[in-house]
């Protein structure tokens, strides 16, 4: 399915994923995510992460104990780890 670039706003984007690296929270280490969704663009060759997942990932994050983190894990294993915290209560 093609998407609207939002960096150079052409319609030659798709949604796919991709591998990010993410600072945890406390600053203490990065971590590598695989099989992110992400958008990437032919016209500019940019691949980025949509605000939504963004988010998903900081908010989890945010919630589960980080000291079981293996340095690469998948997003989907990520979003299914046990949360220290229903929620982001810190999130207005």
């Amino acid at each position: 399915m093609r998407v609207q670039c939002a960096w150079c706003e052409e319609e030659k984007a798709v949604q796919t994923t991709n591998t990010a690296f993410w600072e945890l929270p406390d600053g203490t280490r990065s971590i590598e995510i695989t099989d992110v969704p992400c958008v990437s663009c032919s016209a500019c060759g940019i691949s980025y992460q949509e605000e939504e997942v963004i988010e998903e990932i900081e908010t989890q994050l945010l919630l589960i104990d980080t000291k079981i983190l293996s340095v690469t894990t998948s997003y989907d294993e990520l979003l299914k780890m046990p949360r220290l915290l229903k929620r982001n209560y810190f999130k207005f």
